[in-house]
């Protein structure tokens, strides 16, 4: 009869990737959510549809692995999703924070005109 070796240290890693992907998933929420800055911009932006994403990823990744996650995994999933869903019911019922930059008055057309740069050529012979 073969025998079957036991892997404890694959399950140890499985156990890391997964915790690392739930706060991967979970970080990327925060940030769509504009609880933190977005390393590409330095600012903190809503995008409200991208933090649904990722909360419904977490959502689907908890239902298709229940029952097989051990206890630290089930707690960690389970309190990310609890905090991002009340993170995200929050930041739906305040005003979008993002505003658009404030435009220059219009100048009258006198003023662009002089704004202009005038080049011209000259020749020397």
């Amino acid at each position: 009869m073969a025998e079957v070796q036991q892997d404890t240290l694959g399950s140890t890693e499985d156990t890391l990737r997964f915790l690392d992907m739930v706060g991967l998933f979970g970080t990327q929420a925060m940030i769509a959510l504009g609880k933190l800055a977005n390393p590409a911009t330095g600012k903190a932006e809503k995008n409200m549809p991208a933090a649904r994403l990722f909360i419904d990823t977490l959502e689907m990744l908890e239902h298709k692995t229940r029952g097989n996650l051990n206890s630290d995994e089930t707690k960690v999933l389970q309190a990310t999703l609890t905090d991002l869903r009340l993170m995200f019911v929050e930041e739906s019922k305040s005003p979008q924070t993002t505003t658009p930059p404030p435009s220059e008055p219009a100048k009258p057309e006198t003023e662009k005109t002089e704004d202009k740069v005038k080049f011209r050529k000259t020749y020397e012979s």
